[in-house]
């Protein structure tokens, strides 16, 4: 199921538009299913599990070594397929690296989103990764001067409580509307880029 549906995708834009339209600065929203797909987890964790199987049986069994190397290499197999299914998949991950990943992830779209580019570095990203349970406003250095960093803090805070209620389009409408507000009390609406940059939702897949 989307964390969004079709109609708070439409209602997410219009908030990007009438935010956009009392200020010069520049609005993005990117919603990522996962920023990262972490396939070496399952790989790394079914490789420690086998390479652990031969040691009761070399020490308390006659079995053969053929049989014990086999025995290893099925352990493996069957572990590695187990642990490639999404959620076991996720969960082997720390959380401290998921979150690293995202964090990674909102970055690079801050910048593949152009939004470093804009005049007076007036541009706020909203970001959420579904899969690793993270979210993050990244503000350019003309917002960020004039902004304290719990302001964000705050936002994302209220952003993944509606999220996690189920009210993911509402919660996204409201950081828009907070946002909108900080960027209009320093930066009142001026000239902007020819064509200026998306107002609709980003969604990208998993990796």
């Amino acid at each position: 199921m989307a964390l969004v549906s079709e109609t708070d995708q439409q209602r997410i834009a219009d908030a990007i538009m009438q935010a956009e339209g009392k200020t010069s600065g520049e609005i993005v929203a990117v919603i990522a299913a996962e920023s990262a797909s972490y396939l070496y987890a399952p790989v790394l964790w079914a490789a420690l599990v086998a390479l652990a199987v031969p040691f009761p049986f070399i020490f308390w069994t006659w079995w053969p070594i053929q049989y014990i190397y086999l025995l290893q290499l099925l352990v493996f197999a069957a572990l590695a397929a187990f642990f490639m299914l999404r959620p076991i998949r996720l969960a082997l991950v720390p959380r401290s690296v998921k979150h690293a990943r995202a964090h990674r992830r909102a970055v690079e779209q801050f910048l593949a989103q152009n939004l470093h580019t804009m005049p007076s570095h007036t541009g706020v990203l909203i970001f959420v990764s579904v899969a690793e349970h993270y979210a993050e406003i990244i503000a350019d250095n003309g917002i960020h001067a004039k902004v304290p960093e719990g302001t964000w803090t705050s936002i994302v805070a209220d952003l993944t409580r509606s999220i996690g209620a189920g009210r993911a389009g509402d919660g996204f409408v409201d950081a828009i509307a907070q946002v909108g507000g900080h960027l209009s009390q320093h930066f009142p609406p001026g000239p902007r880029p020819e064509g200026g940059l998306t107002n609709h939702l980003i969604m990208l897949p998993g990796d």
